[in-house]
């Protein structure tokens, strides 16, 4: 593999694991339970790029590449890959991989795979990003592909980690031939609903899907049939409990094994029942969105009040929410120290970051100066949309950034949702400005500028999650270009330049990174992963 294929997360520096003594745990157990913090949007692997939803397609849909717990990047379905040259790449796929319905895996299937992938309906965050520029493929024989790009993709082995390979003939596109505008012979593929279905929920992962409920459960069953390493348990129950509380519940009552994200605050109580707990620094950063739509001068900001501009086109106010932000104070009261204050929208050293960006400084009374020079010296009032469910203490930190920002003259209201609602209500533009997350699936800053600051645009596929609609040409021309460098050198120097550039120019406001923790039962072992996933084929009887 050529060095542009390797993330360089495995640099980054582990945080200390937390490991306490608890009840028995037969190592023979045939099932786990896990309490899930937020539950998928969809079984479909191309439906929603959310965490949830990338964690639990990894069991079921397995990608060409796949990644470590440092998000490094390691074979998958294809055991190598190389860039021949700038514009190609050859991808060598491994022998005697079947699906879990006994069809053997060939290179069809990935040509159908990137074929479908632009027909999804109604996806709240696309993956087409991860298959945009391939102007052709070849299979030499069924074990080999050729991409040819039309400019060069040096991240084209990390776009191809995010996307879950589906069995073209359980669709019927065995005869499917690609096109850069459009696949031949593709068929009729499939719809999200249908893969609730276990009979349609085709991969070749080592576990396959047994039922659905939605609110309820997913369950899965080992596949018996897996090419790899036959996972430890037999059958996997993921029950959705958005709530902290009957989560924690949950796991000393023994009616489940391990959760996600116990709270902060109950900690003392998880260890001293005798459970475990696993913590490690995450790639999701934490920040604030503001509406910057500048292409209709009809529009009105929604929830803004007491002014009849939109206050966030203006740098001012953007550096004056930064700066009343005490960022060190939200770690240190609200996550509990287990959070790091952010600059950026990754944490250092991942690949394209800066060591000098640093948080922005706390000053409320320089915030009240900016917002005084920026024309409003009595402030205004807006509302704050976050989810409660989908990050650590997503709502309690948007509370206290309210207290902040009601402190400098911005009279702030806390609308809390459902992540499912506020979603979909961010998406259709409701808010002004909104709390959310965001963790670089590649491990690396083209990620997460594409996804969250470049100019949207769907025919290029830049700006999928920038709901705020921020733009800056100059941020997008060094995102471009960052994207066709090969050089890995040059590339990074690229994306410093355009973070420095977006971060300096309050495209988002980023507020901190998330520490991840897990709790489980005694008997159990898990090493925490920097994207946050918890894979149960990693859960393993402690040695």
């Amino acid at each position: 593999m050529g060095s542009s294929s390797m993330t360089r997360s495995s640099l980054f520096p582990a945080i200390a694991v937390l490991a306490l003594a608890g009840a028995a745990c037969p190592a023979a157990a045939q099932e786990l339970k896990i309490g899930l913090a937020s539950e998928p949007t969809s079984i479909d692997p191309h439906f929603h790029n959310l965490g949830p939803n990338n964690g639990i397609r990894r069991h079921i849909f397995e990608g060409l590449v796949s990644t470590d717990d440092r998000q490094t990047l390691v074979p998958g379905l294809a055991a190598s890959w190389r860039s021949i040259d700038e514009k190609t790449w050859e991808f060598k796929l491994r022998p005697g991989v079947t699906f879990s319905d006994g069809r053997p895996f060939t290179a069809k299937d990935v040509v159908y795979t990137l074929c479908r992938v632009p027909t999804v309906e109604n996806s709240p965050s696309s993956f087409t990003f991860a298959v945009r520029g391939i102007e052709a493929i070849e299979t030499p024989d069924p074990l080999t592909l050729i991409f040819r790009t039309a400019t060069p993709v040096p991240l084209l082995p990390n776009n191809f980690s995010t996307l879950g390979i589906l069995s073209a003939a359980a669709y019927g596109g065995e005869d499917v031939v690609y096109g850069a505008k459009g696949c031949e012979k593709l068929g009729t593929p499939p719809k999200s609903v249908e893969f609730n279905e276990p009979a349609k929920a085709i991969g070749t992962g080592p576990y396959k899907l047994a039922s659905y409920t939605r609110g309820t459960s997913i369950v899965l069953e080992r596949n018996e049939g897996y090419w790899g390493a036959k996972p430890h348990w037999k059958t996997v129950t993921w029950r959705p409990m958005a709530s902290q509380g009957p989560r924690v519940a949950s796991l000393l009552a023994g009616d489940v094994d391990l959760v996600e994200n116990p709270p902060i605050q109950d900690f003392a109580r998880i260890k001293g029942a005798g459970f475990t707990i696993v913590q490690g620094i995450s790639n999701r950063v934490i920040y604030l969105a503001m509406d910057q739509f500048r292409g209709d001068p009809n529009w009105k900001t929604p929830g803004v009040r007491g002014t009849d501009k939109n206050p966030f086109l203006d740098h001012k106010v953007r550096e004056a929410v930064s700066t009343a932000i005490n960022r060190q104070a939200i770690v240190e009261r609200i996550m509990g120290g287990v959070a790091q204050a952010a600059g950026e929208l990754l944490p250092v050293p991942l690949f394209g970051t800066s060591p000098e960006m640093k948080p922005d400084r706390f000053d409320a009374d320089g915030a009240r100066k900016l917002l005084a020079a920026a024309g409003y010296p009595n402030g205004f009032e807006v509302t704050l949309g976050t989810p409660n469910d989908r990050y650590i203490n997503d709502e309690k930190v948007a509370q206290a950034v309210a207290q902040m920002l009601g402190r400098i003259g911005i009279k702030t209201s806390v609308d809390s949702m459902t992540a499912s609602t506020f979603f979909t209500r961010r998406n259709k533009g409701d808010f002004s400005l909104y709390l959310a997350g965001w963790g670089a699936d590649s491990g690396e800053m083209s990620n997460s500028l594409v996804s969250l600051v470049a100019t949207p645009n769907p025919a290029t596929g830049m700006g999928p999650t920038n709901r705020g609609r921020y733009s800056n040409p100059e941020v997008d021309a060094l995102i471009v270009k960052a994207r066709g460098t090969v050089d890995d050198k040059a590339r990074e120097d690229l994306l410093r330049q355009a973070s420095r550039l977006a971060m300096r120019d309050y495209a988002v406001i980023p507020l901190h990174f998330e520490v991840t923790p897990w709790a489980f039962k005694k008997g159990l072992a898990y090493k925490p992963r920097i994207d946050q996933y918890t894979l149960a084929m990693e859960v393993t009887p402690a040695q």
